[in-house]
């Protein structure tokens, strides 16, 4: 058999029927930066831009032969993790992980949707925490993420600081820590830390409510890192992607709510 002639990289998350966030995000985001991506849904979700009205979990059979399937053919050099909604899945991913050894694992804590919606099982939080935190190269929570995970509350820019520290010494290599949910009228801060130090990036904040800004953040760190760039500067110019897609975002649907726009933000090397 010939070898893969181009990298891919696999994500295993919840597909979103609206397009805007989950596996639809990935992919666009994947093609924009121009790696083959692959999918594993750990969930389906019914869902638009005012909310999501319903959620199916596949059979764990169904879910393994879908990673096998993946690991089985292609090149993966990064993996990103979204939405896992119950233990079982959470378990199961972590044993595809833990058998195949990807480069890069990418975890997006995924817990609530924008609209508010639960997308984690309480009792999947512990599983989550104690077996995909371990096996990840990088974590990217949101502040009410990042609040779930250490059990207690990060009401402004010190608390976050220190909560990025925390976070490290669950068991992920390096943390990216988002700050869009400050109540803050300036920049938008995100936070980078690893073993050597943290470093700090900031946006000017825009005035519209978007969807699908995690996904898409988290899989452009796994398609630069899959593209060799090195984890920080992966998370970095993750981060500039990101802002340049709510740039040029548009709504789609009946509410206000923004998607990103992956084809305006494609890196152009």
């Amino acid at each position: 058999m010939t070898a893969p002639s181009v990298v891919s990289v696999l994500t295993i998350a919840g597909s979103d029927s609206g397009g805007g966030a989950g596996i639809q995000a990935d992919l666009k985001t994947f093609a924009a930066h121009r790696v083959h991506g692959l999918s594993a849904i750990a969930a389906l979700t019914a869902q638009h831009t005012r909310g999501v009205t319903a959620v199916n979990v596949p059979p764990m059979d169904f879910l393994r032969a879908q990673l096998e399937a993946c690991f089985d053919d292609f090149d993966i050099r990064a993996v990103k993790l979204g939405m896992l909604a119950t233990v079982e899945v959470i378990g199961v991913v972590a044993d595809a992980l833990r058998a195949h050894r990807p480069a890069a694992v990418v975890l997006d804590p995924v817990m609530v949707a924008t609209s508010g919606a639960k997308l984690l099982e309480d009792s999947a939080l512990h599983a989550l925490r104690t077996q995909l935190l371990p096996l990840a190269d990088v974590v990217t929570p949101n502040l009410p993420e990042a609040e779930l995970l250490l059990d207690r509350s990060l009401p402004d820019a010190q608390a976050m600081r220190l909560a990025a520290g925390d976070l490290l010494a669950l068991g992920a290599r390096a943390v990216f820590l988002k700050g869009g949910h400050l109540q803050d009228e300036g920049d938008v801060v995100d936070l980078f830390v690893d073993q050597d130090g943290m470093t700090e990036t900031s946006h000017p904040r825009l005035s519209l409510e978007a969807h699908g800004t995690g996904c898409t953040l988290a899989s452009a760190i796994a398609a630069r890192r899959a593209q060799g760039m090195p984890m920080k500067e992966a998370c970095l110019a993750a981060s500039d992607y990101v802002h340049a897609a709510l740039r040029g975002g548009y709504r789609p649907g009946r509410s206000d709510i923004a998607v990103l726009d992956h084809i305006g933000a494609a890196p152009t090397a």
